[in-house]
């Protein structure tokens, strides 16, 4: 904002010049995901401004950044192997795959402890 100028005149100000801005309701959180880590936005103000045909989005809040959960895909084939290595039924050995990471050395290990 122009200091003074009252938000009305700033929104004329802006169509003369094609720029268009709407604030989209209802925003709760904004989530940003990169490669290896994510910032959340919350709560957040969203605006969406087109200018010449181009969509920009405005995203304001106070941000925290997260690192990424990423869990391994578990096959029955992996979960058979180690129930059958460890001696354990399934249940357990999807388990302690999961506790491992998707390490089934480690899952066995775990379970043969």
């Amino acid at each position: 904002m122009i200091p003074g100028m009252s938000p009305r005149k700033m929104q004329q100000m802006m169509k003369q010049m094609g720029i268009q801005q709407v604030d989209v309701e209802g925003v709760e959180r904004v989530e940003v995901i990169c490669t290896d880590r994510k910032y959340v936005l919350e709560p957040a103000q969203v605006s969406k401004v087109n200018m010449m045909g181009q969509d920009t989005w405005q995203v304001i809040g106070e941000a925290r950044e997260e690192g990424l959960e990423t869990a391994a895909e578990i096959s029955d084939e992996d979960v058979t192997t180690v129930a059958e290595q460890a001696g354990v039924s399934e249940d357990v050995a999807r388990k302690a795959i999961e506790e491992a990471d998707g390490d089934l050395a480690a899952a066995i290990l775990k379970l043969q402890e």
